[in-house]
């Protein structure tokens, strides 16, 4: 489906955007990738990395998610957009709340807006497991941008625009994740823990961009797609990743969970078990004149996708496979 369409991606010099640009431009023949940030230097580098001599598809274009003319301007002529502009940091965002505000849900106002009035065809925002029962202000500004996504399917009018969701865990090998910190503390014989009886969901970064494209190209809109994703007690990752080292447990920081929700048990009257993923359906009756359920099934009442609670688990050794390999 992404055949000579043009894509475009918001934060497209993170982590996610990279990969994801790189598995559009060999994998699916678009006519343009559209990497939209803010960084300069991020842009140039990334240029280094995929020259358009190599890749005649990219494009780059300098914007912030916060100023909507930019975005009317970038959205001209795309047909999907993959939102995954954020400020993600816990600790940052709980010393800069309006600036999170400002981007992560102000940002998410104006990608809508834009999008309805470009004819953008679809959406699909990158959500996030601390968006659940959020305890953090990062988590509370994606669960208020899930909300704006979803509920803009309500008011696209005749301009067609479909927005979708999808929520997964921690990404290994992404920018600040905790491998780069247990490998670095390596060096000392001694890395730091918060809880030993913390868990967390786990995705690699080539499984969380298949994830999006997938949901792409089966969104009708107003869905929260959840990938089934193993858990791992942060104990066997700091093995995994700095082996015979000795653990210091220096407590949950603020803003931190001991475990993590995905799905919580409010919502799973309205969630689904379609496999290798469960949806989250929203309550506006236009979603289901659209969505087939055919293959998915409700889930109990009383259930709940925690990462405590999980049927699957990383090992030490699963752990330390995968880190090698990525």
């Amino acid at each position: 489906m992404f055949k000579d369409k043009t894509v475009l991606i918001t934060g497209g010099t993170g982590s996610f955007g990279q990969a994801c640009a790189r598995a559009l431009l060999t994998r699916c023949a678009p006519r343009k990738v559209i990497i939209f940030s803010r960084d300069e230097l991020k842009q140039y580098q990334m240029g280094l990395a995929l020259p358009e001599a190599q890749y005649p598809a990219i494009r780059f274009f300098i914007g912030d998610v916060r100023d909507k003319e930019r975005l009317m301007r970038a959205f001209r002529g795309v047909d999907y957009v993959i939102h995954a502009a954020a400020l993600k940091q816990v600790p940052a965002a709980e010393y800069n709340p309006l600036e999170a505000i400002k981007t992560n849900i102000m940002g998410a106002a104006n990608i809508i807006d834009a999008a309805i009035d470009c004819g953008v065809s679809r959406v699909i925002a990158l959500s996030t497991d601390k968006a659940v029962n959020p305890v953090n202000l990062y988590g509370a500004t994606k669960l208020c941008s899930d909300k704006l996504f979803v509920a803009a399917n309500s008011y696209v009018g005749e301009a067609g625009t479909r927005f979708s969701v999808v929520r997964y865990g921690n990404v290994l090998g992404s920018r600040g994740s905790v491998v780069q910190l247990f490998r670095e503390q390596r060096k000392t014989g001694r890395v730091t823990i918060t809880d030993a009886r913390m868990t967390r969901f786990w995705i690699t970064l080539a499984r969380s961009v298949d994830f999006v494209l997938e949901s792409i190209a089966d969104m009708v809109g107003g869905e929260i797609f959840v990938p089934k994703l193993p858990s791992m007690r942060v104990v066997d990752l700091a093995e995994a990743c700095a082996p015979g080292c000795a653990q210091d447990h220096v407590g949950i920081r603020p803003g931190e969970k001991l475990h993590e929700l995905m799905i919580p048990r409010d919502e799973a009257r309205n969630t689904v078990d379609c496999g290798q993923r469960y949806i989250i359906k929203p309550v506006f009756p236009f979603f289901y004149g659209r969505f087939n359920a055919e293959g998915c099934q409700p889930v109990p009442e009383d259930f709940e996708y925690s990462s405590a609670t999980n049927t699957q688990w990383l090992s030490v050794a699963d752990l330390r496979r995968i880190v090698d390999e990525h």
